[in-house]
Formats: C-alpha cells, sequence, structure tokens
C-alpha cells in the first residue's frame, strides 16, 4: 500500500521540518540596529519641549548678590518621606489651563509656547529691565516631563523623570525593553504639537531615523511597540505554528488508524 511507502513517510518528515524552520524568527526581525557598522559620526539633533499646560517648571534664579534673589526662587517645607520628585514639584509652578503661572514680584507670566531657553531669556530680561536683580542667572527646568510606553514591552505605564533629554532607546528601556513579540520594524510614535497629533514609525533594526526629531521624546509622547507577525498569527484561530503543527499531526495519526 501507499502508506507503507518509505518515501511518503520521508516527504511528512521533510513537510513537517519545513513548518518548523518556517515558525523560527529570522534575526533580521529581532536584532536591533543592523546596519549600524556603516555609521560613522552622525550629528543628532534636539530641540527643547515647548511648556504646555499643566507642566510644572522649576524657575531658578541666581546672581552675584544671592540675597537679592531670594524673592525670587521658591522655597516649600517637604516631609522626611518626600521623594526627591515630590520635592521638585513642591518647588515648582504648574502652569494654568491658560498658559499662566505667578511669578514672585513681577506677577502673571504666560509660558506656554515657549521652551525652556526661550522662557530663560525671556524672564533674564524682565528682571533687568525692571532693575530687580542685576546681572541675573535664570534656569528653567520641566519637573513632569513624562511620556507613556504601550504595546509589547515588558513594563508599560506612564513614566516621569526629571530629564528633559530623553531618546526613544531611553524610553523603552524605562518600560524593560521590548518582549520578543514585539515587533523592533513598528514602533509607533504619537506627538502632540501645538494642537495637531502626528505620528511616526520608526525602525529599531535600522539606524536611518538616528537625526530625525524623533530620536529624543517630547513631553507627553505615547510610544506603542506594535506586535509581530509571530504573534498576530498567535492570536486567530489556528493560532501558534506549534499549535498548527499539532493539528497536522493529529490529522495524519486520524488517517492513518482510519485507513488500517
Amino acid at each position: 500500500m501507499f502508506l507503507k511507502n518509505r518515501s511518503y513517510y520521508k516527504f511528512i518528515a521533510f513537510f513537517i521540518m519545513f513548518l518548523c524552520l518556517f515558525s523560527c524568527a529570522s534575526k533580521k526581525s529581532v536584532l536591533y540596529f543592523q546596519d549600524s557598522n556603516d555609521v560613522n559620526l552622525r550629528r543628532l539633533k534636539f530641540t527643547s519641549s515647548k511648556i504646555q499646560a499643566n507642566d510644572i517648571i522649576n524657575i531658578n534664579v541666581t546672581a552675584l548678590n544671592p540675597e537679592s534673589v531670594v524673592p525670587y526662587n521658591l522655597k516649600n517645607n517637604v516631609t522626611a518621606n518626600s521623594s526627591l520628585l515630590d520635592i521638585l514639584r513642591l518647588q515648582g509652578y504648574l502652569v494654568s489651563q491658560e498658559g499662566n503661572i505667578i511669578f514672585p514680584v513681577i506677577g502673571s507670566l504666560n509660558v506656554t509656547g515657549k521652551t525652556t531657553s526661550e522662557l530663560e531669556v525671556y524672564i533674564k530680561k524682565l528682571l533687568i529691565d525692571g532693575e530687580h536683580v542685576v546681572d541675573p542667572a535664570v534656569s528653567v527646568k520641566i519637573l513632569n516631563f513624562k511620556f507613556t510606553v504601550l504595546g509589547d514591552v515588558q513594563k508599560a505605564g506612564t513614566f516621569s523623570v526629571t530629564e528633559n533629554k530623553v531618546t526613544v532607546l531611553q524610553a523603552l528601556g524605562y518600560a524593560g525593553d521590548l518582549t520578543i513579540n514585539g515587533s523592533r520594524k513598528d514602533i509607533l510614535i504619537l506627538r502632540e504639537i501645538d494642537g495637531v497629533q502626528i505620528t511616526k514609525r520608526i525602525d529599531l533594526t535600522s539606524t536611518d531615523w538616528f537625526n530625525s526629531d524623533f530620536y529624543y521624546i517630547k513631553q507627553n509622547d505615547v510610544i506603542v511597540v506594535n506586535p509581530n507577525l509571530n504573534k498576530i498569527k498567535s492570536s486567530g484561530i489556528m493560532g501558534s505554528a506549534g499549535s498548527v503543527m499539532s493539528a497536522i499531526s493529529l490529522l495524519l495519526t486520524t488517517i492513518l488508524i482510519v485507513i488500517r
């Protein structure tokens, strides 16, 4: 009988081996920055985030005469259990929905739409022109700089950091890196600029996005790691390749029993 033909069993064995090889993930879909050997020196582009409503900003004024700047620096009492981030937030200004803060002595200031550097220049000019402080130095930082990472990562969530210069790679590091099911070639970044939502897709297996405006994340960016093809297939009716192979094996066994 045909079922007893050895070539038939060889065909079945090769067919199952083919399925195994087909189901294995390719290195090209897993390894990061596969063209890194071709990359030499590259100038990275960084632009400061613009201040938005609900941001908490710290403004520190210094001068040669320390007593002259005391009225312009917030000092709040903190508890022993306060974290460093809590302490910094207590020493910051919450930007209102109208985009304003109440700055000591000077009064209401509209700060939205300005970068931290632009606000530093603006406040310094106000202090000099109003003869409040002689030769002041102004430092501005966003204290509640936050971003969200969703999708196939180890630890999805919203992260708040005191550093305002964070790359996409660092942001993914905060989320524990991608899982093996996360698509390295399909990372979606959602960003709001002047009330307009824009999107960008980047490929972590390449470095061609390093000199783009999306190498560094901005305040309130959302990073979405989409699932790879294997993960998508596993959520279907047939499930993973292993499930398919099990089903085929069961079907062949049933056929052999019935024909015998």
